[in-house]
């Protein structure tokens, strides 16, 4: 994984004393609440319903044992002993005081780690496929890519104040396991028919109350180009973008108004002439990055046979690993989400034994998910089932990845101050109805994904089931929606109709399960059903 050279730590530290001293102004009544506020946004502070929150970067996913374990020492002793995992590939902490933050940031530098651009209208957090280095169908590892936006990105002076904050996604598989697409700018790593390494360029998706699925508008720049495309992709959209509205401001509005093709025209008339600037940094500089990124030192003989005796070590297996491209390791999945849990929480004991298990495991490494759980990335078979007793131990050995019980949940109202609903109770609810019913196994692949209100931090709109929380004349209401994905055959759900109360959600969520049990044909997932079949049974089994 990537290092920080006397730069970065040398900018982490600076920001850190400078937001020591914004926060203790603030506090001193020295700073009103509106002058402070884009001051703690540019250092991912929030302010939710109860108290700040603060969200720290966590670069394409990837994370080592001492970074984990710093992050769990500021759950105990800054927070309420636990942290929460985001769909960005960062942790949140829900119960920060604001005199406490410049020492928490100061800690996380101790790291290499920092809340950098984890806010504002800025280019967010670099997020990438949680399997990057590992999976055995990539073309490349899209980590240094993801670095080298990264090292651009910070602190850009161009970029710092977007029409509206931004989001860059890398991954280089087919396989699309971090909703590419559904990013303001989504990059494929591809290789061409004469085997040269290159970028596709996906621009203008986004979910919230318009969500878009981004169109390709380039389908091979050359790497040594990548961050000047990225750049001319970036200034037609900074030159152009709403900033009358917040609402119209996200790239998708400008690449939907202006049209793919216009868009396009204008990005690559700016490409010609930044190229001529050379504006890109030096090849070289990728080549640096990339050592950091080289494979660790994987056994020779390591055993490919997994002893699957233990029925319930043999399901686990099943679920939670990834196939690997070394023969002999596979990626296990950590899930965050035990029947009844809260989706993505881990507290501070559980992330002590998850930083642990890597140094054990996984040559020192962790990732973070776009899904809320945790991945050791190279784990040995042989490893495997000391593996899944530890996690077993600790409450952590769910065999749920990818089920309907391994919900994608935002924090919704029960701390965010945007919410009209609330996410969690809904996910615990079903998570136990369908645990209780024994339905999870036989329904197989089944993504849920809930938000508790439009802005869609929970991804609902991608959700095989998605579901949206509401608010109707003070009531929690949650609308149901079927037939998204965020996957390489993305899609955006719809809405079934009217919505539900809390209780009655629950009931929708089984009811539109019953159909696909009833409908499906051999080996259909219920996303292949529904596509299948349409709206109409699953209407007429919600509805009457």
């Amino acid at each position: 994984m990537y290092l920080y050279d006397q730069y970065d730590q040398a900018m982490v530290d600076a920001r850190v004393a400078e937001f020591r001293d914004q926060c203790q102004r603030r506090i001193d009544g020295k700073l009103t609440e509106d002058q402070f506020k884009p001051l703690r946004l540019m250092n991912g502070l929030y302010l939710q319903l109860h108290a700040y929150m603060l969200r720290v970067a966590v670069p394409y996913g990837t994370l080592k044992s001492t970074q984990m374990h710093a992050l769990a020492d500021i759950a105990d002793k800054y927070d309420r002993g636990y942290g929460h995992f985001t769909t960005r590939q960062n942790i949140q902490y829900n119960w920060i005081k604001l005199e406490d933050a410049g020492d928490i940031l100061a800690d996380l530098a101790k790291v290499e780690m920092h809340a950098i651009q984890t806010s504002g209208n800025c280019i967010r957090n670099i997020s990438s496929d949680h399997f990057a280095g590992a999976a055995a169908d990539e073309v490349a590892d899209p980590r240094p890519y993801a670095e080298l936006l990264r090292q651009w990105s910070s602190f850009h002076p161009e970029f710092s104040y977007l029409p509206r904050k931004f989001k860059i996604c890398v991954i280089a598989s087919d396989r699309d396991r971090a909703a590419m697409k559904l990013h303001d700018i989504g990059i494929q790593i591809v290789r061409n028919d004469a085997g040269e390494l290159g970028a596709a360029f996906y621009v203008g998706g986004g979910m919230g109350r318009t969500p878009m699925i981004a169109p390709l508008i380039r389908d091979f720049v050359p790497l040594d180009q990548l961050i000047t495309y990225a750049e001319a992709c970036l200034r037609v959209y900074n030159r152009y973008g709403r900033r009358d509205n917040k609402y119209k401001a996200r790239i998708k509005i400008l690449v939907h108004e202006l049209g793919a093709a216009e868009y396009t025209r204008q990005v690559e008339e700016e490409f010609a002439h930044l190229l001529d600037q050379g504006v890109e940094p030096p090849f070289a500089e990728l080549k640096r990055i990339r050592t950091f990124f080289e494979d660790p030192a994987f056994a020779q003989s390591s055993a490919a046979e997994i002893d699957r005796s233990d029925p319930d070590f043999a399901l686990w297996v099943d679920r939670n690993t990834h196939p690997h491209k070394v023969e002999g390791y596979t990626s296990a999945v950590i899930s965050l989400k035990p029947v009844g849990g809260i989706p993505g929480d881990a507290s501070a004991e559980q992330m002590h034994l998850m930083a642990d298990l890597a140094k054990d495991y996984s040559f020192d490494e962790l990732r973070v998910m776009h899904t809320q759980n945790i991945v050791l990335p190279h784990v040995a078979k042989s490893d495997l089932h000391a593996l899944w007793t530890a996690l077993e131990d600790a409450g952590l050995g769910s065999p749920n990845l990818d089920t309907v019980e391994d919900i994608i949940a935002c924090p919704g109202l029960d701390y965010c101050s945007l919410a009209n609903a609330r996410s969690i109770p809904v996910a615990q609810k079903i998570s136990e109805r369908f645990a209780a019913t024994g339905k999870t196994a036989a329904l197989g692949e089944l993504k849920l994904k809930i938000s508790g209100c439009i802005n869609a931090c929970g991804h609902h709109h991608a959700g095989h089931i998605g579901i949206l929380g509401v608010d109707r004349k003070g009531v929690e209401n949650y609308q149901l929606l079927l037939g998204g994905s965020e996957a390489e055959d993305t899609a955006l759900a719809k809405i079934t109709g009217p919505g539900f109360s809390e209780d009655g959600i629950v009931d929708a969520v089984e009811k539109a399960a019953d159909v696909y049990l009833s409908a499906r044909e051999d080996g259909e997932r219920f996303l292949d059903t529904y596509r299948r079949i349409g709206m109409a049974p699953f209407k007429e089994a919600l509805y009457g």
